[in-house]
């Protein structure tokens, strides 16, 4: 299993568009892909799953990669994330 962090810079937070986004990029992927907000779990590859964490500008969100390809999948999610949101 592989975890990073990371702190969401857009100004609206993840919302449904940036939700549908990392959805549509996890679900390119084997592995099984979590995200934590506090004490909160979500499905990455599922979009109301991931809106239900109401992530906000400035929270620390913790992804974590477990699965056969969890190397390449978390290299590209930190990367699609570090980018975009």
């Amino acid at each position: 299993m592989i975890e990073f962090s990371h702190t969401v810079k857009d100004p609206n937070g993840i919302h449904a568009r940036p939700a549908g986004l990392l959805a549509k990029e996890a679900l390119q992927y084997q592995s099984d892909i979590t995200v934590k907000k506090g004490e909160r779990y979500a499905n990455m590859k599922g979009l109301f799953s991931m809106m239900s964490l109401a992530v906000k500008a400035g929270d620390t969100i913790t992804v974590s990669v477990s699965g056969k390809d969890e190397t390449e999948a978390a290299d590209a999610l930190r990367k699609y994330l570090e980018k975009n949101i």
